[in-house]
Order: structure tokens, then sequence, then C-alpha cells
């Protein structure tokens, strides 16, 4: 699936909740499905920067392709790092660092969060997206990117 369908996909899913508490707990759930994240990378060498929740974000290249994995000690924010990874994880670099996160705006999210939640959420982003770079490069020193 495109990125852009992924995107498409997720704006559907949520709009069928009229309620934020319905939304919230979506999100819940989406982090609970969350592949178990090993704790021997739960140090400070993945963790996200810039969360007032513990984030970690680990990244690998499969092929031509970023695949992600992730956790965090809140339910909310666990629930937002695996909206992000849905729409990030499997893809090019390209294709990551070429697709804005305008989604989360389009859901709502930008509206709903606290400072502190949209702070990390933007942090996250950055992360998702200095990842990407950095196999970006390696895919073009390798000649495969």
């Amino acid at each position: 699936m495109t990125i852009q369908e992924t995107k498409d996909q997720v704006i559907q899913e949520f709009s069928q909740f009229t309620d934020w508490e319905d939304k919230y707990r979506h999100l819940i759930q989406m982090g609970k499905a969350l592949p178990v994240f090993p704790s021997g990378f739960q140090t400070d060498d993945y963790k996200v920067n810039g969360c007032q929740s513990q984030v970690w974000l680990k990244a690998d290249l499969d092929g031509n392709r970023v695949v992600f994995l992730a956790d965090s000690d809140a339910f909310i924010v666990k629930g937002l790092v695996a909206l992000l990874l849905r729409i990030y994880s499997g893809q090019t670099p390209a294709d990551i660092l070429a697709f804005p996160p305008d989604f989360l705006k389009e859901i709502g999210l930008d509206q709903h969060l606290s400072q502190n939640r949209t702070n990390g959420l933007a942090a996250m982003v950055k992360k998702i997206k200095t990842y990407a770079i950095g196999y970006q490069m390696v895919l073009q020193r390798s000649g495969k990117g």
C-alpha cells in the first residue's frame, strides 16, 4: 500500500468517530496492537528527545524500505507513535521525506492534544524523518537509491 493510500485509510477510519473520547480509545487500541518492543532497545540510543513521556523508536532498512519499531510508557503516546508507524513504516526513505504529517491535522489531532503531546508528536516525526535521511544516504552510497 502506498503512503497516500494508508493516509486515506487512516483519515477514513478516524472520520467514523464523532466523539473525541472514541478517537482516543482508538489510538490507545492502536498502541496496544504495536509489536513488542525489545526491552534491550529501551535505551537512550533509541529514545525520542522532546517527548514528555518516554518514547523509543528504532528503524531498520529492509531492502529499500524503512521499518520502524516503537514503544512508549504512556497509552495515548503509544497510540500516537503507532499511528505514525502505520503511515511511515514500510515506506522508502524518499517517500517518508516527501510526505508531510498533514494527516494529523486532517483527523483533528492538532486541536485535541495538549501542547506537550503536540511537541512530542513533532519530535517523533522529526526522528522518523532523521532515520529516513540516514537510510536514504545509505541507499544512495550503495547505488540502490
